[in-house]
């Protein structure tokens, strides 16, 4: 189990299949109001497979308000390398779509 501690763009590992005990991903959401369901996915290069995924609900009071979201895989696995997607729904319906890729590095 390998512990990486900060922002990250791309989880590096010198051979499959790697864990992490914990990822976190952070969203805000602002500019509406009224009660909302949000569902955030690591999917895997093929996107087919659904490698974690977490949800949550929240309200947004107000249209100056926000609401900040903190969702935690616990125990991802990560068993091939490649391009793999962190995708973010509103309700059903996909608001963001960002690349995470899984490379292979070497070792010293």
């Amino acid at each position: 189990m390998q512990t990486l501690v900060g922002v990250l763009n791309v989880v590096p590992t010198p051979k499959l299949p790697v864990n992490y005990m914990r990822l976190c991903i952070w969203t805000r959401w602002c500019s509406g109001s009224g009660r909302f369901h949000q569902r955030s996915k690591i999917v895997g290069p093929d996107d087919d497979q659904t490698i974690a995924q977490a949800e949550v609900d929240f309200d947004l009071r107000e249209m100056e308000g926000h609401a900040t979201n903190v969702h935690y895989f616990g125990g991802v696995q990560f068993q091939q390398y490649g391009l793999h997607h962190v995708e973010i729904y509103l309700g059903d319906e996909l608001k963001l779509r960002f690349p995470l890729p899984v490379v292979q590095v070497k070792t010293a």
